[in-house]
């Protein structure tokens, strides 16, 4: 049971990272992650022992992460939007103002997307890895993947385009 708690614990920054990037606030992401590691340490016997378990982890809290946003849908509730900024590096102002305005791009995108791109491109899972742990089909998710890069472009070509008519104003 030991190697099993530490192989978890060992995947905690992972955890988080996807939460955050998930989530809209700092706060529900940190419980997103305990009701995870909650759900995994109940149940140690449906996971393998020598499996790596972070595909386990993050289909388990990919899970909890819809039911939550679907509860929230139901009661008409907003979630307040809040950077995360522990996703990105510490970076001088330029890169700051431009990491910030990709988090908020991030947060702007739909879940869905929103999920199959951090699990691809942060998180370094393949398409198939992905796919599995989100529930869906290899096709669906590369179709969410570029739909999703195509709209953070946009939302980051707008925001480009205010910048530079913020700097001729003036």
């Amino acid at each position: 049971m030991d190697e099993k708690r530490t192989a978890i614990l060992a995947e905690i920054p992972r955890l988080r990272r996807y939460a955050r990037a998930l989530m809209r606030d700092r706060d529900a992401a940190d419980d997103l992650v305990q009701d995870c590691l909650e759900r995994a340490l109940g149940r140690l016997e449906n996971w393998r022992t020598g499996e790596n378990p972070r595909r386990w982890l993050f289909t388990i809290m990919h899970h909890l992460f819809v039911d939550q946003t679907r509860k929230v849908k139901r009661r008409s509730e907003t979630m307040p939007i809040d950077a995360v900024q522990d996703v990105a590096l510490p970076a001088t102002q330029v890169d700051s103002l431009a990491s910030r305005e990709i988090l908020e791009a991030l947060q702007a995108i739909t879940p869905e997307r929103r999920a199959a791109l951090v699990m691809v491109a942060i998180e370094g899972f393949s398409y198939a890895e992905a796919a599995d742990v989100l529930g869906i089909p290899a096709g669906t998710l590369m179709s969410r993947i570029s739909r999703g890069r195509e709209e953070l472009r946009g939302l980051l070509d707008d925001a480009e385009r205010r910048r530079a008519i913020r700097v001729v104003g003036k």
